[in-house]
């Protein structure tokens, strides 16, 4: 699923890098934030918030010194920054490229089109970049359109199915298409009203295989594949893992990491890019893009990875395991959506308010002790899905899925007059749907024998005397109830009916 992107929770042992030639092992970040205490060390877990006191002593400290670590101390408190590489390195140097004054910094994110969707397993990838551009950053997002016509090996037990360069193209026309509208929604809706005179950052969309593809490969075996070490990318978890199993390893899947290591390389060379960012199960490729970067350029890159996001029951949402909320709105509804982080439980949606949305820290305190004290409102609930719906669809798409929860989990008339013909189709996806004529007289049993909802004879009677059937929301309990405009015919001449409790039938009325 889209594996540039894709986030592990595999963590990695802690050691800084002793010089630039050399590779060394990631470090976890630390509870401590600041540079006297160290922003990196040896702690498997993201640091819990620091006290509301502590926050506020660090906004009266001076500027200047806030500044330079502003980005990552920030991030690394809201948990979305999992990973710095090289840790020793970063903290010398990255705090002193974040200097006021300087010139930003360029990262980028690499996203595979495996598929013709990014879903929420990638969206904190795409936040690390908006985080990056909100602080006045270029970012780079590269849709893999070389890279997965290989296929990422990492993480997976067996090779991928392999794409057609037809079909690889069309999923990077769709996943280009989503980006652009994340980073449109975002500028839009998130970041004017959040400004105060800032200037955002520029994003830059490219496609790898506009430089990959033009590669000879004599070339790129004689440059890159001369610096990379086989010793170093044999030693890989993945890499070992795959060449133990049944099924081993292709020459295609072990030159992955050199092909993701040359975008490294190409964009450093092309656009002055220092910074990569990647879900955690990407540290080996990100580790190699270092290597080859710094032994050709001689100049310090670095890499930041960010963590995984899991279902309830621990396992990682994705397209492989078959349980990805996408983004594009013709595979997951806005509703869909909505209702996936309106449905998160409390131990989890204080995480992801920090994770998925820009709202400050302080906001945040303030919305888990509102819920504390009143449960029965899910508000950190409702306002995480508004705030990643709305970055996700749009203004109108949050709009949407709101229409849609009301006309279904609360009967609202007006929501259902107000729904498009898309929004209940998306709604009830399996709902068997019917064009009919309103003849004079019609009533109740007549609808439901038409539409096909009961069976004929005394059994379908009864279960409208039963009470199993409802209209537009409304519990109907007499089968000679003449049809009314207005009540059982919507105003949009649209009537859904119910039987039982997950029966659905949509029904559109001709010629009113």
């Amino acid at each position: 699923p889209l594996s540039r992107a894709r986030p592990s929770h595999r963590l990695r042992s802690a050691h800084s890098r002793q010089s630039p030639g050399k590779m060394a092992a990631p470090m976890v970040l630390r509870q401590r934030w600041g540079r006297a205490a160290g922003l990196w060390g040896g702690l498997r877990q993201a640091p819990p918030p620091l006290p509301l006191h502590l926050r506020r002593r660090a906004h009266e400290q001076p500027r200047r010194a806030r500044d330079a670590g502003r980005l990552l101390a920030a991030q690394c408190e809201r948990g979305l920054f999992q990973e710095v590489f090289p840790a020793q390195s970063a903290e010398e140097q990255l705090l002193e490229l974040l200097e006021p004054g300087r010139p930003p910094l360029t990262a980028y994110c690499g996203f595979d089109p495996t598929a013709d969707s990014l879903h929420v397993g990638h969206l904190l990838a795409v936040m690390g970049l908006l985080h990056f551009q909100r602080a006045g950053h270029t970012v780079i997002a590269v849709v893999g359109g070389a890279t997965a016509r290989l296929g990422d090996p990492s993480g997976r037990e067996r090779a991928r199915e392999p794409l057609s360069a037809e079909r690889v193209g069309a999923h990077a026309r769709a996943l280009r298409a989503g980006l652009e509208r994340l980073f449109e929604n975002h500028r839009e809706l998130f970041w004017a009203a959040a400004a105060g005179g800032r200037s955002l950052g520029r994003a830059v969309l490219l496609d790898n295989s506009c430089w990959l593809g033009r590669q000879p490969l004599l070339d790129f075996l004689g440059g890159a594949g001369g610096r990379l070490r086989m010793g170093t990318l044999l030693s890989r978890q993945s890499c070992q893992a795959r060449l133990r199993s049944p099924d081993g390893m292709s020459l295609a899947e072990f030159l992955y990491p050199a092909l993701q290591a040359y975008d490294f390389l190409h964009l450093h060379l092309h656009h002055g890019c220092r910074v990569q960012l990647g879900g955690a199960d990407q540290m080996g490729n990100i580790m190699s893009g270092y290597e080859l970067v710094t032994k050709m350029t001689g100049t310090d890159v670095f890499g930041i990875t960010v963590p995984l996001i899991t279902n309830t029951t621990g396992d990682k949402l994705g397209k492989t395991a078959g349980n990805a909320v996408w983004l594009n709105r013709d595979k997951t509804s806005p509703f869909e959506l909505y209702q996936f982080f309106v449905r998160q439980q409390d131990n989890i949606v204080e995480k992801y308010l920090k994770l998925f949305t820009f709202i400050p820290l302080e906001e945040i305190d303030h919305i888990m002790e509102m819920h504390a004290k009143e449960p029965e409102k899910w508000g950190p609930q409702k306002r995480l899905a508004a705030e990643v719906t709305k970055l996700v669809h749009g203004r109108e798409g949050l709009e949407s899925a709101k229409r849609c929860t009301k006309a279904l989990y609360h009967s609202s008339v007006e929501a259902l007059e107000a729904m498009s013909d898309q929004e209940l189709q998306e709604l009830f996806k399996q709902a068997p749907s019917a064009e009919l004529m309103l003849e004079p007289g019609m009533n109740v049993l007549d609808l439901c024998r038409k539409a096909n909802a009961i069976a004929d004879g005394p059994s379908g009677y009864q279960k409208i005397t039963h009470g199993g059937v409802s209209i537009n929301g409304i519990r109907v309990t007499d089968p000679e109830t003449v049809l009314i405009l207005g009540q059982h015919i919507l105003k949009n001449g649209v009537s859904l009916l119910r039987i039982g409790k997950k029966n659905y039938y949509i029904i559109r009325w001709l010629k009113l």
